[in-house]
């Protein structure tokens, strides 16, 4: 059994981009998902089959064995997505007081998942509505495969709390919930005091924002079940570079 508390607004894609321009942000349902990837929405659906068995991060300084990821990295250049050499995820503390300032290497998304035409699609889709908002001449875009479990009795999806990536865009993806409760969205206007708060639940649906306008946060989830846990996929789209800690860019 699983609980959604709030249906978030969706946005439908011909206001997509005039959402992101007006709002700093928009979400968009599975089905506009698919229409924006060009793929049909089957899929994506089967794309989930690759966030079972995902490593435990061993980075969590809360001491918490809930989240599981994987990462990878590309660049789209027009129609061009190309796939960087592994690297590591790296955020000043401006953007993540708790886990940043430090070099994370987590083990890299699967060849399976990075070669499926599905998911290059997507990518690519992504930049192209992307870049209705913001001309760029390269979009530097980070992959992460999340699952976050109940194995402690509760997981958190984001123990910083409410925050911004430091890149200009992230699409939030929720992949599966099962045996939970909580895992809320809230998101709110970094220039004010306005806010949302929704429950994605959808399989595939997306909350895409302006980082740069927009904070958000995901509240903890608790169980219903023996094994709760919710997967979700995250990318951020960066128009001057990849975040990499000072010291890798003196070298």
């Amino acid at each position: 059994m699983t609980i959604s508390s709030l249906s978030p607004p969706l946005t439908p894609v011909k206001e997509l981009t005039q959402s992101l321009k007006d709002d700093g942000f928009a979400v968009v349902s599975a089905r506009d998902v698919a229409q924006i990837s060009h793929v049909d929405l089957e899929q994506l659906l089967n794309l989930s089959q690759f966030w079972e068995g995902l490593p435990r991060d061993p980075y969590l300084k809360d001491g918490g064995r809930y989240r599981f990821r994987r990462h990878s990295s590309f660049e789209v250049k027009g129609e061009s997505l190309l796939m960087v050499p592994h690297r590591a995820h790296w955020q000043s503390v401006d953007y993540n007081a708790l886990h940043g300032g430090i070099e994370r290497w987590f083990e890299p998304s699967q060849a399976q998942l990075t070669n499926n035409p599905a998911w290059q699609s997507l990518l690519l889709g992504l930049a192209h509505v992307l870049n209705g908002v913001k001309q760029v001449n390269t979009w530097f875009i980070e992959a992460h495969q999340f699952r976050i479990d109940t194995t402690d009795g509760i997981g958190r999806p984001t123990p910083e709390g409410a925050h911004r990536d430091g890149v200009d865009f992230v699409a939030v993806f929720l992949l599966n919930r099962v045996d939970i409760k909580g895992g809320e969205t809230r998101i709110f206007d970094a220039a004010g005091s306005t806010g949302l708060r929704f429950t994605l639940s959808e399989p595939w649906s997306l909350l895409l924002m302006n980082d740069e306008r927009m904070i958000h946060e995901s509240t903890p989830i608790q169980p219903l079940g023996p094994h709760g846990y919710r997967d979700t996929l995250v990318l951020t789209f960066r128009s001057n570079g990849f975040q990499d800690s000072p010291n890798r860019s003196q070298q």
